[in-house]
């Protein structure tokens, strides 16, 4: 198989390059701008060509008095060639539709920010879960040879009748029952990696490799703790979408204005005709031509639905200052939680790096005392399980506040890789 080594950098190139979500969405604003295209187009001229030949059987024949009128010859053709032409002067709805269509170009635009940021955020936690499976993979097995290791000590003392048969069996149970958490940590490294494969866009026969650890991020937290920074919604890319929406509705009150005005056209036809003609070749017909130019003015006078759309559009515009108001709450919101939650991280970071030093050291003077005959294999074991839970604990709260990061760095619509760029 292919190995790819990633770096969270990498995974999010990778991922806003080949994920199958970024490319809808840049088709979704190439569609967009088609309809711009389309727009404006209305105000170019419209050119037909139409053509007939009609075969008469029996004329109609019209009777006035006494008096009566054929309506033509019967068993004749009569054919029909025509130009039109026709150019709209003055359509004021045209205009109002094509700045409606810019604005749906920059919504299409800013959905497909959101849908960048969304995934970034995706792929960033899925990554920092992959580096916290792998952490805790790594933990466990630690953890496990630290209890084989122990087992092969006590084995041999019991062997040469040092210790009793019950430390021989508590060792042995030690060491067994970490053994399904190793699996289980293997396992979940497995689900990880699939996890990020397809967030990334790439097929499941690429191995993933990583050479980074949650532990590398901890000096970033307390670097970003140590920042400063304003936090605000200006960034936020629903917040964005719905002053784009409101936009749009303010521009679609203008176009529904644009009904209540006159519309001017222009309209150029040449005719190309033959009549009366007892045969079928068309080339000995005797052709004659006409030409007209006209002018059509539409004003227009009452018509009920115009009225009942403009006051539907005002309501629309009530209803989203009303969500618009409720979103912005929310978010701030969230904004606060997630703070909240970095700063319970990061001092929990600092809590629990101190405990596993600590627990590192008790584990020592745990094997040191049971290798004099000091202490007890429950001592030892005691140790060994605090350790592996006070690094486990320390790997989660580093992820913790990871993923809060990552889920406010959405929320204020920071761009991870352009950022990175700077």
């Amino acid at each position: 198989k292919d190995t790819l080594t990633l770096t969270l950098d990498k995974a999010l190139t990778i991922a806003l390059d080949e994920n199958p979500t970024m490319k809808v969405a840049a088709e979704e604003i190439a569609l967009k701008k088609v309809a711009g295209k389309e727009a404006w187009q209305s105000l170019l001229p419209e050119a037909s060509i139409a053509g007939s030949l009609d075969h008469t059987i029996k004329a109609a024949e019209m009777k006035l008095n006494d008096m009566s009128f054929k309506m033509g010859q019967d068993g004749t053709n009569t054919a029909n060639a025509g130009l039109s032409i026709n150019l709209p002067l003055f359509a004021p709805a045209v205009y109002r539709t094509m700045s409606m269509t810019k604005t749906d170009i920059e919504l299409a635009v800013e959905k497909s920010r959101a849908s960048k940021l969304d995934l970034v955020n995706q792929v960033s936690k899925a990554y920092y879960q992959l580096m916290l499976a792998q952490d805790s993979y790594d933990v466990l097995l630690g953890s496990y040879k630290l209890a084989e290791d122990n087992f092969n000590i006590v084995n041999a003392k019991y062997e040469q009748g040092a210790v009793s048969e019950y430390d021989k069996i508590s060792a042995e149970v030690q060491m067994r029952s970490i053994k399904p958490n190793v699996i289980s940590a293997a396992n979940g490294v497995t689900l990880a990696k699939l996890q990020l494969k397809v967030l990334m866009g790439i097929t499941a026969d690429v191995e993933l490799k990583t050479e980074d650890s949650l532990t590398n991020y901890e000096t970033a937290v307390f670097a970003n703790q140590l920042k400063d920074e304003e936090v605000g919604l200006e960034n936020n890319t629903t917040m964005k979408q719905l002053d784009l929406n409101r936009k749009m509705l303010n521009q679609n009150i203008k176009s529904l204005r644009a009904n209540f005005m006159p519309t001017l056209g222009m309209n150029y036809s040449y005719q190309y005709q033959s009549l009366y003609n007892e045969d079928w070749n068309i080339l000995d017909y005797n052709w004659s031509g006409s030409s007209a130019l006209m002018f059509t003015l539409s004003i227009p006078l009452y018509k009920a639905s115009n009225f009942t759309k403009l006051k539907s559009n005002r309501i629309q515009i009530r209803q989203l200052e009303q969500n618009r108001l409720d979103t912005e709450r929310k978010l701030n919101m969230q904004i606060t939680s997630y703070q909240n939650n970095m700063a319970a991280s990061s001092e929990q970071v600092v809590s629990n790096r101190e405990n596993v030093m600590q627990a590192q050291k008790a584990v020592q003077i745990a094997g040191k005392r049971y290798e004099v005959g000091k202490g007890t294999v429950l001592e030892l074991n005691t140790s060994q399980v605090q350790l592996t839970e006070a690094e486990l604990t320390y790997n989660q709260s580093i992820y913790d506040y990871l993923v809060a990061k990552a889920d406010l760095d959405q929320v204020l619509g920071k761009d991870y890789i352009a950022e990175n760029e700077e």
